[in-house]
């Protein structure tokens, strides 16, 4: 199984940069993602959150059960910063703005997004076309639903390409194109800010070397977006 690189290191967490096509937890037919870097590293390591298996980028791991308590009640109090990049080959209805509903079950597993707002799932998001018939998407997700970006951006008209759940007429692609750029948190007083970009697709390849992963990077953002963790500090990493 493919681990992927270690983007950075402390006592108490990793933040590892997870190759798309791997579970984090153990499937039917083989090992879990977070067993075998455990096995890899010789040490138990505790899953903070989670990736979904068509999804590469930082993972952050905790190497204690303090810690891992610590680090999931940042996540479920949203209290994480998340920037995400999708690739589609369809143009979203609009250019940007936020995505906003109540999400239900759907068929064969997946999930929709309907125009309630009892618990909504809310992404920001801005697209820049980088090759003809392909659009980068940034996704900022202001909360932690299930398939929440992949429905979200089905939603807008633009499913992600390669993603089989929820783009219906998926074409033959080289791997799912989303992938968890940034991460932005606070430990122990302490704030961090750590970016991964993506190192495999051909399309990601593509885009990175167009420039147009600088003109949707932190400081292009409208200034509206919600991203008090993600600036410059004595503990970020890029």
């Amino acid at each position: 199984m493919e681990l992927g690189g270690l983007v950075y290191e402390h006592p108490d967490f990793i933040l590892v940069n997870k190759p798309a096509g791997v579970s984090v937890h153990k499937d039917d037919t083989e090992q879990g993602y977070v067993g075998a870097l455990s096995e890899k590293r010789a040490e138990p390591l505790w899953l903070v959150h989670r990736l979904d298996k068509m999804t590469s980028g930082l993972l952050l791991l905790a190497r204690n059960q303090a810690a891992a308590a610590e680090l999931s009640g940042c996540f479920a109090a949203r209290q994480v910063d998340k920037l995400y990049l999708a690739i589609s080959r369809h143009k979203p209805k609009r250019k940007q703005g936020m995505i906003s509903g109540d999400m239900e079950p759907a068929r064969r597993g997946g999930w929709k997004l309907t125009h309630g707002h009892l618990n909504p799932a809310r992404t920001e998001f801005i697209s820049k076309n980088f090759a003809p018939g392909y659009n980068l998407i940034l996704c900022h997700p202001l909360t932690g639903k299930t398939h929440q970006i992949r429905v979200a951006l089905k939603s807008e008209g633009a499913p992600i390409l390669g993603d089989r759940r929820y783009e219906s007429d998926a074409p033959v692609a080289d791997r799912g194109y989303l992938h968890a750029w940034q991460l932005g948190f606070r430990y122990q007083d302490v704030e961090y800010r750590l970016r991964a970009d993506p190192d495999a697709g051909e399309l990601f390849m593509q885009a990175a070397a167009s420039g147009v992963l600088k003109q949707v990077d932190l400081k292009n953002l409208p200034k509206h977006w919600s991203l008090p963790l993600l600036r410059p500090s004595t503990a970020s990493q890029n």
